[in-house]
């Protein structure tokens, strides 16, 4: 596995971060909290105690410095969320007006644009908006800059909803269960051209694509875009959503944690050794570079992924036991959920999953091979060049205040017993572990090689494919002799 690291960095900004880590010299105690509500973490050292072990001046006083956080795209992050004094009125305004019913993923939607991931995006696209991300991959705004924004992000209504609409200017949007959950207002209803989203989105329109069969294909023949105010913060009650933090949130943490540089990991697999070798590299070469103290956030993808992906609840606990065991340090890692759906587009979503890394303050981010990608639905090929993810951020529009630093190819180095990056001297002594391979183990009962992962992590994994297999077989049909 090859991996590249997207770097935002500007003289003004590493002067910035010296000249303040000079001037402010002091810090605040932190002490870790679990990511997993069932996997308590070790305690570790106070904040302090671990920075005055570090190659630099103990810092001393009180107070609280400013981390040299990006800008979020058009200068200032969005938040949708109604407050709570204005909530009874909203709510009594919007019980008369049309509504329009959210499935599942379009919830997923208004909790990822009500918190500013995709700002300065305010509601489900209108036609105009629309056709700018679908054709450029971007949007200009009125002041005739450019932001990324490289994935739709639309409303479906079907005929009979259209019709309900009719003239109204407003709707209400309701969740699942029928609950309120917003107002869309000023809207406009276009027509929904799905063959021209799919190819453009994907570049192919073979049968198969997981978010198109999920969420396009039957989908409404209308799309309706409009202002978002969302009636109060989005929930799941499942036991994760203290760790869902909003891009607001998490620049304060990383305040908190008095940090210098922020890099994010966007995942959607369980961690082994050879993303942390990456990870901790990406650290010990910012350190060298002058940074006091990076920031890991590490950031797992918590909306829609396809039905052969290990579920999220199962992710989180898996992401606890490598900080238990040590792999990721919890004093200089953030762990939070991303509550975007994932469309596995490859060159195209991997601008996105950057995009909305710099809306939470993330000024470095790692990139591996294939980011976002996936196999060819009907031919046993990847879907995706594995090398244009890395490629495409380097020239994506709104994205240019991005940098990239190339990384070797992580294996299994078989005479170290470890994952190290890959020496083509002696290649034979590597093993290439696929993700695939990787779950092929956990189903099996087998167990890697040593090194591979964090024994706590991989136990994990094997627990949730025992469950699976023991759930599969309750399920399958009592077959009666004669």
């Amino acid at each position: 596995m090859s991996f590249t690291i997207t770097l935002q960095l500007t003289t003004a900004t590493h002067a910035y971060c010296n000249a303040t880590f000079k001037k402010n010299s002091y810090f605040s105690k932190f002490q870790s909290k679990p990511i997993y509500h069932s996997n308590p973490l070790i305690q570790v050292l106070s904040f302090q105690e671990k920075m005055s072990s570090l190659p630099f001046s103990s810092p001393k006083g009180n107070g609280t410095i400013k981390s040299s956080l990006i800008d979020p795209d058009g200068g200032s992050l969005v938040d949708l969320v109604v407050p709570e004094s204005q909530r009874a009125a909203k709510i009594s305004e919007a019980e008369s007006m049309p509504k329009v019913k959210l499935t599942k993923i379009d919830l997923e939607w208004v909790h990822v644009i009500s918190e500013g991931w995709a700002s300065p995006l305010r509601g489900f696209m209108r036609e105009n908006e629309y056709l700018q991300s679908l054709h450029f991959n971007c949007l200009r705004l009125k002041d005739g800059s450019v932001v990324n924004m490289s994935l739709p992000i639309v409303l479906a209504i079907d005929d009979e909803t259209k019709e309900k609409i009719g003239g109204s200017t407003d709707v209400a949007l309701t969740g699942p269960n029928d609950a309120l959950v917003g107002i869309l207002r000023r809207i406009e209803i276009y027509k929904h051209h799905k063959e021209e989203r799919i190819a453009r989105t994907w570049g192919t329109i073979a049968p198969g694509l997981p978010y198109v069969e999920e969420v396009i294909t039957s989908a409404g023949n209308w799309l309706v875009g409009g202002d978002l105010e969302v009636l109060e913060p989005i929930i799941y009650n499942d036991g994760l959503d203290r760790y869902r933090l909003s891009p607001q949130q998490l620049r304060k943490e990383f305040d908190h944690r008095q940090a210098d540089a922020v890099f994010a990991f966007q995942l959607r697999n369980p961690v082994h050794n050879g993303h942390a070798l990456l990870m901790n590299d990406t650290r010990r070469r910012l350190l060298a570079m002058g940074y006091k103290n990076p920031i890991l956030l590490l950031h797992p993808l918590g909306g829609f992924t396809k039905a052969d992906d290990v579920p999220l609840d199962v992710r989180m606990e898996q992401h606890s036991k490598v900080l238990e065991d040590g792999v990721l340090d919890p004093a200089t890692t953030v762990v939070a959920i991303f509550p975007s759906p994932m469309h596995y587009a490859g060159p195209t979503e991997v601008q996105w999953h950057a995009k909305a890394r710099i809306n939470a303050g993330a000024n470095f981010y790692i990139v591996g091979r294939d980011p976002a990608g996936m196999g060819h639905p009907t031919e046993k090929r990847d879907l995706y060049d594995p090398d244009h993810g890395k490629k495409v951020l380097s020239m994506a529009p709104g994205l240019e205040k991005l940098n990239i630093l190339p990384f070797r190819v992580a294996a299994y180095d078989t005479v170290e017993r470890r994952m190290a990056f890959f020496d083509p001297s002696r290649a034979k002594d590597f093993l290439f572990i696929s993700g695939t391979k990787m779950r092929a183990y956990a189903r099996n009962g087998e167990n890697p090689p040593d090194g591979f992962m964090c024994p706590g992590g991989w136990e994990v994994l094997v627990k949730y494919y025992k469950s699976l297999q023991a759930q599969e077989a309750d399920e399958k049909p009592t077959v009666l002799s004669a």
